[in-house]
Formats: C-alpha cells, structure tokens, sequence
C-alpha cells in the first residue's frame, strides 16, 4: 500500500500470525497485545530517518504514563526498547524500502499488553519480558494504547522536524536506563563492556571502557 499513501498512516494488527523482532526473532502475539505500524514517507537522508527511533521511544512513554500516571515506572532502553519496573514492555523496529521516487519508513511496533513471553523463551542474559496487566493491574485495549501512542507520536514527529533530533536526544536521556552504569554491548561476535555515558548527535551508545569512548551504532544491550 505505500505507494498509494500520501501521508502518514497507522495501521493496527489485532492479530498477527508472523511477527518479528530485530534480526528477524520470532515475536510471540497473542491476542490482546497491540501490534501496529506507522508508515512514514521521510526525505531526510537515511541516517536522519533512523532517529525516528527515538521519536517512538517517547511516544510510547508518554503513552504509558498518560495511562497509568506512574511516571517513575517507565524507562528507555537504547536502542528500541521500553522497560516498565525494569522488565521490558514494548520494542521498536524500523525498516526501510524505496518505492516509485521516495522512501517509505515502517515503524513497527509491539506491546504487551495484557501478556508477556515466558522468560526462557528470551534469549539467555536479555531482560525478562513483562506485560503492562501483570505489573499494574491496568488492562488497556489495543485501540485505546492507539489513540494514546498516535497523539504522542504526532508531537515527536513535529518537534524532529522543526528542531531536529537535539530536543528528542535530550529527553531521551532523561528517562535512559542504566545510564552512568556498567553495561555490555554486542555487536556480531564482539562484546564491549564499559559505563554508559550519553548517546551522540547521530543517536550512537557513547561507551567509556579503559583506554578509550568508542561510539557504537547498533548492538544489543545487556545489563
């Protein structure tokens, strides 16, 4: 359908027999949870489309606190995930394709809602998953997370465009988990451990290990 759009679009999954995560993972779905997409037509140049990750980390904090009022509950995890009391809720996934003259940019994203997967079906060291019912009791429809995360994304996206990534770099860090701290960063077959200092202008984990800061554009993080 991209090629048909010409604007923003948001489409909404109530069920979902073939969903994925980063590095095509098996995204389990079960009825209940929310699962949508935004499809996006940018013209930035693509690393600047890519900080739109960003823009949907804080919508849908935002989204989880203008539903719940706790604040202090919800924290981002770089590069794409949302942590509620430290477990993690929600992730992000963005791809990229070029249709007829321009691109067109899928953000994808998933929720667990009222349910979560067992913690042995993730990965060994990754955060146990947890569900926005089970860890407070509060049961919101997908179309009502919709209309909260829609809203939310609407402001992001209109900050991005008219001051650029700064403002969204500097509220991200604000509710940034683990930031100051000792973590590890895989990228392929190499893992680097050092203390998470800031992300950069460009979005990249700025990590501080013994003999120098390295800035790393993509890895999976492990606290």
């Amino acid at each position: 359908m991209a090629p048909s759009l010409t604007g923003p679009a948001w489409f909404l999954g109530l069920t979902q027999t073939a969903g994925k995560g980063r590095r095509a993972r098996v995204w389990i779905s079960p009825l209940g949870n929310f699962y949508a997409t935004l499809l996006l037509q940018p013209t930035e140049p693509p690393e600047q489309v890519a900080l739109r990750s960003f823009a949907a980390a804080l919508a849908l904090r935002d989204a989880f606190v203008a539903l719940t009022g706790l604040p202090q509950a919800f924290a981002l995890k770089w590069p794409n995930d949302v942590l509620l009391n430290g477990g993690k809720v929600a992730g992000i996934l963005l791809e990229s394709t070029r249709a007829g003259q321009g691109m067109h940019l899928a953000v994808g994203i998933g929720v667990n809602l009222i349910a979560a997967p067992e913690a042995h079906l993730v990965e060994p060291g990754a955060l146990a998953p947890v569900s926005l019912l089970g860890e407070t009791g509060l049961r919101v429809t997908p179309e009502a997370f919709l209309d909260r995360l829609a809203t939310s994304f609407a402001h992001w996206e209109a900050v991005f465009q008219r001051d650029g990534f700064a403002p969204l770099r500097a509220e991200w860090l604000t509710h940034a988990a683990r930031l100051g701290e000792v973590i590890r960063a895989r990228t392929g077959d190499q893992t680097r451990e050092g203390v998470f200092e800031t992300i950069d202008g460009a979005g990249n984990l700025m990590l501080r290990m013994a003999r120098e800061t390295v800035a790393i554009p993509a890895a999976e993080v492990f606290f």
